[in-house]
């Protein structure tokens, strides 16, 4: 089931250009609205819609045959449609979600009121009706609620001429979303098999569906997790994959643009969790400012406290700090390093297990390869940052009077330690928060580096107390 078909635009050129005359036509001539838009994609006659004066919206559609008033609003933003479908009579709403595909009728309802929801539903056909309740029934974020039931499916007892009969007739009853796929069953309705339309279109004459069709099919369940749907789209590189319930019977299928969509979501929501804020629901500009800063505004708390903790580690150190002022020059340094190191690790390990390229059970693998990186890319940072501290201390830039060579060997060392547990820690905190069933993706990389700030600077002074013991500390 998919939350929307139109992706948001930032720029709308063939609708700015056309929404005058729609105006006009709509004022004048509304009879001929749609021969002169009938070229134009749905896509595009929903920009038009959302650049219409309301008062002209309902027109619009209504000018449009029913069909192609339909697609349209199935492209339209989701607001202003539920908008739309509040104002419309019951009458007028259900005829445009009845002719809407299964899956997006569903979405439709969804996103209204419960009770206008119910209004429509039993003002809609007995058949769309109870197929518009079976797919409310299941969790939007499984297979059964992004799957469409308008599926092209024929017998494997079935001759061709008669299979290839029986596409002729679904495709001429109404929409289908994936007419080049065609599913094999058994006289229950278990799927069997998949075959091409043009492997059927091929096939010898009086041969049987069974004799040509694939049985190594493909197929997901309709709890199945939206991941694991978009996954083996992408793996197997399909168009559409079947949806089977737990007996096996065909039940509908999921279209490779429903897992654009869920794909396209998906990223927004971790990307987002990536800055350290909850998702938005809604796109940036749609989304009410108050909304936004509740989103905002707790992840920044706790980034707050947890920064607070680094003033701690500060004042804990206060005697050394003193003591040798020249400290505090190099803890941007120190922990930058730190927080960079664990925020590229975080990032790799958090995509690694969305795409299934690891799982729980290597973390300890990953802790291994990780360990190691951070040992190396430590050392890499150390060495830079005693040349940096020796070739300042030759241009007599700082005066470190003769204890310079070892500040230089407490930053080296100090790069090391804070870099190589800021890729450990990276890389583990997004095996921990999936071990509690939470998204992985809330190990942004802000938690990361926060977290970094405080074991850093606790590793940087440490160092400097065991190196500098006797040097001014």
């Amino acid at each position: 089931m998919r939350k929307t078909k139109k992706a948001v635009r930032q720029e709308r050129p063939i609708a700015a250009l056309l929404a005058p005359d729609i105006i006009d036509l709509l004022k004048h001539s509304p009879a001929d609205v749609a021969a002169e838009t009938e070229e134009l994609h749905p896509a595009d006659l929903a920009d038009i819609v959302e650049l219409l004066p309301r008062s002209r919206v309902s027109a619009f559609l209504a000018a449009l045959p029913g069909s192609r008033a339909s697609s349209v609003l199935e492209y339209v933003n989701e607001k202003l449609r539920s908008v739309l479908l509040e104002e419309l009579s019951t009458i007028e709403a259900a005829k445009l979600v009845e002719q809407m595909t299964p899956d997006d009728r569903a979405d439709v309802l969804e996103e209204l009121g419960e009770e206008r929801a119910d209004e429509i539903l039993e003002a809609i056909p007995a058949d769309a009706r109870r197929e518009t309740q079976e797919l409310l029934a299941f969790d939007p974020d499984t297979a059964g609620g992004l799957m469409t039931t308008e599926i092209v499916s024929v017998l494997e007892s079935e001759t061709v001429e008669h299979a290839l009969a029986q596409v002729r007739t679904i495709a001429r009853s109404g929409r289908r979303e994936a007419m080049n796929v065609v599913y094999v069953t058994d006289a229950s309705r278990k799927l069997t098999g998949v075959i091409s339309l043009r492997e059927l279109l091929a096939a010898p004459e009086g041969a049987r569906v069974t004799d040509i069709a694939r049985s190594e099919v493909r197929s997901v369940v309709t709890s199945s997790d939206r991941a694991e749907v978009s996954r083996l789209i992408s793996e197997y590189d399909i168009v559409a994959i079947p949806v089977v319930d737990d007996a096996g019977i065909l039940r509908g299928m999921v279209t490779v643009d429903d897992v654009i969509d869920v794909i396209q979501e998906k990223q927004t929501e971790d990307v987002q969790r990536f800055g350290g804020l909850e998702a938005l629901e809604d796109p940036y500009m749609e989304s009410r400012f108050v909304d936004m800063l509740k989103k905002r505004a707790g992840w920044l708390c706790v980034l707050f406290l947890g920064e607070m903790l680094t003033a701690s580690a500060m004042q804990y150190f206060e005697k050394e700090i003193a003591a040798l002022v020249v400290l505090t020059l190099f803890i941007p340094l120190i922990v930058s390093s730190g927080g960079n190191s664990g925020s590229q690790a975080t990032s790799l390990i958090i995509r690694a297990l969305a795409l299934g390229e690891v799982s729980l059970k290597d973390w300890w693998r990953v802790a291994r390869r990780e360990l190691t990186a951070g040992i190396a890319l430590g050392v890499i940072l150390g060495t830079i940052g005693v040349l940096r501290v020796l070739a300042w201390q030759g241009l007599g830039i700082y005066e470190y009077g003769p204890n310079y060579l070892r500040i230089a060997v407490v930053v080296g060392f100090s790069l090391l330690g804070v870099v190589m547990f800021g890729t450990l820690a990276g890389s583990m905190l997004p095996f921990i928060l999936r071990r509690l069933g939470f998204d992985p993706a809330s190990a942004s990389a802000p938690f990361v580096a926060t977290l970094v700030d405080v074991t850093g600077l606790v590793i940087y002074f440490s160092v400097a107390l065991i190196l500098l013991k006797g040097y001014g500390l």
